[in-house]
């Protein structure tokens, strides 16, 4: 189990609140700009990262995060570069870092070698959303070898049999998506939300972090009274599009984050 992801997961919990977990795409304003956004996040407040390795395809992201993924790669951002990003950010910072990443960029860049350079940078885990648990088998045996958790995701469609495969893969959480289709913001989460991540939460035994769709304070307060954790994103890329290489951003996106922060305490 990767420490630094299960010690935020206990830190939080002992905080009497949710996981704060983040989502940006690595290049995006530009590569040079990803670290200090990291470091921003963490500032911020936030427990987890998860960083987005752009892709030409990806097909669980909407429109906002589409678009942050073809800015990140006409600007040169490539799967060896956020690997060295990550390498820089240990320099400094022990914050758990999850790459997001579809299966092509990974299997072109080598599976084996993917995991051991993951390991050697510091990535804590791996989420493959393009990857169902039935076959997954061969990603996380390469990522466990070098002691690099696979997240598996579920969502309001799986079957039980497909949550008792993601069970023997889970490690420190399991990544829930809120609702059936890509990400970005939702004006209202499903009411039969609670109910579903408490039955994934007793059939896994593992805790549950819920994604997609997840873009205002109040939705993650709400989120943060019966989930382990809450993961923004789309949120957080939008404001990146908005400000785009302006000095202001960093300011932005810190602030952001501390209201989000501050709407994971439970009670």
């Amino acid at each position: 189990m990767s420490t630094r992801i299960d010690a935020a997961f206990r830190r939080a919990a002992k905080e009497k609140r949710a996981a704060l977990i983040a989502y940006i795409t690595a290049g995006d304003p530009t590569p040079a700009r990803t670290l200090e956004l990291l470091r921003a996040l963490e500032r911020g407040g936030v427990d987890v990262v998860e960083l987005g390795v752009p892709y030409s395809d990806p097909i669980a992201d909407g429109p906002i995060n589409c678009a942050a993924a073809e800015r990140a790669l006409a600007a040169g951002t490539t799967l060896a570069g956020v690997l060295q990003t990550i390498r820089e950010l240990r320099f400094t910072s022990q914050l758990p870092v999850v790459l997001f990443s579809y299966a092509n960029p990974v299997l072109a860049y080598g599976l084996s070698r993917f995991a051991l350079d993951a390991a050697t940078v510091g990535v804590d885990g791996v989420l493959l959303p393009d990857v169902p648990a039935e076959e997954a088998t061969p990603f996380h045996q390469q990522l466990r070898r070098v002691g690099v958790e696979l997240v598996p995701m579920l969502a309001p469609t799986s079957t039980r049999v497909r949550v008792k495969q993601a069970k023997k893969l889970a490690e420190s959480f399991v990544y829930f998506v809120s609702h059936t289709g890509v990400t970005g913001p939702q004006a209202q989460l499903p009411t039969e939300l609670e109910a579903q991540v408490r039955l994934v939460r007793k059939l896994t035994g593992r805790r549950v972090a819920v994604g997609f769709g997840v873009s205002k304070a109040e939705q993650v307060a709400r989120v943060a009274q019966f989930a382990d954790g809450v993961v923004v994103g789309s949120a957080l890329v939008a404001r990146i599009a908005q400000w785009g290489d302006d000095p202001e951003l960093v300011g932005d996106l810190q602030r952001f984050v501390q209201q989000l922060r501050a709407a994971t305490r439970r009670g």
